[in-house]
């Protein structure tokens, strides 16, 4: 799977922009603020339906613009080609476009667009809430496994309906051990799905760590969201009256995380920022093989700023990696002259300028 034409209209500083970008590896080069960040960010709305630098819509539309537009092509594995859209405007509406069909869900750009993102905010998988942790989990069980959608869909149905009760009371007994119900079963399937991945996901993971750096002794666990011993339905019965007090569900999946830790300690508190990175990169890689593997078709990798806190060496080790796993990267950098001997010579680089919101490709890699 690859993007094979992309269009850009009215995202932050770029002037219009359509460009054909390589199937392999796309660097993106130019001073900071000439708008590389925000190519990557174009191509995560497309694949996603949001941006990945900010929560509010109205610094990514240019100021003097009504909404923003992505257009891109895709090559799917079987040769086919998709055509995808999306557009935002100021009031927060979102069109999305498939084959000229309009579609309500986001979901069906993530299934046809699968992205991973490494940027200077990756950081937070290791150092954040879990939510941050979750939401990485979960993407990769959503594209492994089909029944997780529905699942989910699910559990925040219940979840709603539980909360709203705890904060009002407004719910008979019957009505009340129904949607407990329905929590516990969507609840029981979901985790079943998390830890599934999370056994295949580690193994992956370790190999692709050990191949960028040595750190032994770190490992990654999974917290489910209750106590392991114990059914949630009991957990449920017998925390009801401080879910009460508080509002809100304390047990379940979705106070669920993953647990890095190295030498018994929280593996943020001893490693450096670059090894940081090289872990994150090493869980991105990792799921980027589980996604083929179970669908046959590639992620896409939105690097940015792949040289900074990585010396010669990692840099290297991080891009064969890249290049090994065959699918199509942007990277974004200042000097491209970084990564210029990062590849090898039968891979195809494309290099692209980008300067004042222009985009312009300058030559492949000589």
């Amino acid at each position: 799977m690859s993007l094979c034409r992309i269009t850009v209209t009215a995202v932050r500083n770029l002037h219009p922009v359509t460009f054909s970008p390589s199937p392999r590896i796309n660097i993106l080069y130019g001073a900071n603020g000439s708008g590389k960040t925000s190519l990557l960010e174009a191509i995560h709305l497309l694949g996603l339906a949001r941006s990945f630098r900010s929560q509010r819509l109205s610094p990514v539309i240019q100021h003097d613009q009504p909404a923003c537009t992505v257009f891109g092509q895709v090559r799917l594995n079987d040769g086919y080609m998709s055509n995808l859209g999306v557009s935002r405007n100021r009031q927060g509406e979102l069109q999305i476009r498939i084959d000229g069909q309009n579609v309500r869900s986001a979901a069906h750009l993530a299934e046809t667009l699968p992205l991973q993102l490494i940027n200077p905010d990756s950081f937070r998988l290791l150092e954040g809430a879990p939510k941050i942790r979750r939401q990485f989990l979960d993407w990769g069980v959503f594209h492994v496994e089909r029944r997780f959608l529905p699942a989910w869909q699910r559990l925040q149905k219940a979840l709603r309906q539980r909360n709203s009760w705890l904060r009002h009371g407004r719910m008979d007994s019957a009505s009340q051990a129904a949607w407990d119900h329905e929590l516990c079963l969507a609840s029981e399937e979901i985790d079943s799905y998390r830890r599934t991945y999370i056994q295949t996901l580690k193994p992956v993971f370790e190999k692709v760590l050990h191949e960028l750096v040595e750190l032994d002794g770190l490992t990654l666990s999974y917290y489910r969201g209750w106590d392991k011993e114990r059914s949630l339905g009991d957990v449920l019965v017998a925390s009801l009256l401080r879910d009460q007090q508080l509002g809100h569900t304390q047990a379940g999946p979705q106070r669920a995380d993953l647990r890095l830790r190295l030498a018994s300690h929280n593996a943020v508190d001893i490693l450096s920022r670059g090894q940081q990175k090289l872990v994150v990169c090493a869980l991105k890689i990792a799921q980027g093989h589980l996604v083929e593997n179970a669908r046959r078709s590639q992620c896409i990798y939105l690097v940015d700023d792949l040289p900074s806190e990585l010396d010669e060496q990692h840099r290297r080790a991080l891009c064969h990696l890249l290049e090994e796993l065959n699918c199509q990267v942007f990277i974004t950098c200042v000097d491209r002259e970084l990564l210029r001997e990062s590849w090898r010579t039968d891979t195809p680089v494309a290099l692209f300028h980008v300067e004042q919101g222009r985009i312009t490709q300058t030559h492949d890699r000589e």
